[in-house]
């Protein structure tokens, strides 16, 4: 089974790392099925220099690879790359029309999107550009808030160690569960964060900005979840009327005010379900959500997953199963 990796100039060397690994570890374990065949392509060929200045040795240039893939991803370079040249755009459209799957990691949707092969497809690529995604290519649907997109036969994944949630997910759908799980344990990551979790924490969010009296409105939603945090009530903590306050959050953040304090709150209660042994529902209130079922469905519906499911998944070694008696348990 051919795979084909892509890599534009300036490349994260993450990404072609993290994706090569994945597949050398299932071929170690592939006892029946085809094992993989990773070859990684660049235009010349040549010895390149990744965004970080390692430099590595490509297997082969575009001219020199022209049989088949069964898969083919284009990793993602540092920023917005290049516009492909003509040669390179030839040889992706090639490649993806006689593959199985194609798609990208990163900012490699760029590539992809230059080339022709994203048109009226759902992608993903890393947060911070996909705003630059969707203005240069209308047609594309983007989704900014997950961690990688099937789109059929098209993937494609958010920024840098995504790429290796995404490998996950193409060994589990070659090979199965079984293998994907091993794989994720010999490299010592997790079996795959949800395609549909969010790639962004309010709590990083609320480090990007410099205003001060919008910092005062951020921390006190992070530090006393459970309160009124109403666009009224955090308007007249930070002295400003809810209209200000609410085109403060759209020009500092991109989202109103009740949003961020959902994604505070979801950051919050994802802390504890990784950390905590306490039960769903006290672990909903000290975030803030008030019941089990309130967290259940916010957590369906931002993350793709039940709170029980993501502990499952996210649960430090030390945290143990959710207690069933509740008497003892307090969180602030």
């Amino acid at each position: 089974m051919l795979i084909t990796i892509f890599a534009p100039r300036r490349v994260h060397l993450l990404e072609i790392a993290g994706v090569r690994d994945a597949f050398f570890e299932a071929n170690r374990k592939i006892s029946s099925g085809q094992q993989y065949r990773v070859r990684l392509i660049t235009d010349d060929g040549l010895t390149a220099e990744s965004a970080s200045g390692v430099r590595f040795l490509p297997d082969a240039g575009i001219h020199d690879a022209a049989d088949p893939s069964d898969t083919l991803i284009v990793v993602g370079p540092y920023g917005v790359p290049e516009h492909p040249g003509e040669a390179v755009r030839d040889w992706l459209q090639e490649q993806a029309m006689q593959s199985r799957r194609y798609g990208s990691t990163c900012t490699g949707a760029f590539v992809l999107a230059d080339a022709g092969l994203l048109s009226g497809r759902s992608v993903t690529t890393h947060w911070e550009y996909a705003d630059q995604l969707a203005a240069k290519f209308p047609d594309i649907q983007v989704q900014p808030d997950r961690i990688f997109v099937r789109d059929g036969s098209v993937f494609s994944s958010a920024g840098v160690t995504a790429a290796i949630d995404l490998t996950f997910s193409l060994i589990e759908e070659d090979h199965g569960r079984a293998l994907a799980l091993w794989v994720a344990r010999r490299l010592v990551v997790f079996l795959k964060r949800p395609g549909g979790q969010s790639q962004f924490s309010a709590t990083l969010t609320a480090q990007t900005s410099a205003n001060d009296p919008f910092d005062k409105v951020q921390i006190h939603i992070l530090e006393d979840p459970k309160a009124d945090l109403s666009l009224a009530t955090l308007a007249r903590i930070v002295g400003v009327s809810p209209r200000n306050l609410a085109r403060l959050f759209r020009n500092e953040l991109g989202m109103s005010p009740a949003a961020y304090v959902e994604l505070a709150r979801i950051d919050i209660a994802r802390g504890l379900l990784e950390d905590s042994r306490a039960p769903i529902k006290v672990i909903a209130h000290a975030a803030g959500f008030g019941s089990g079922d309130t967290l259940r469905r916010v957590f369906l519906r931002r993350l793709g997953v039940t709170p029980n499911e993501y502990r499952s998944r996210f649960r430090t070694a030390g945290s143990g199963a959710a207690e069933h008696d509740e008497s003892d348990v307090h969180l602030s």
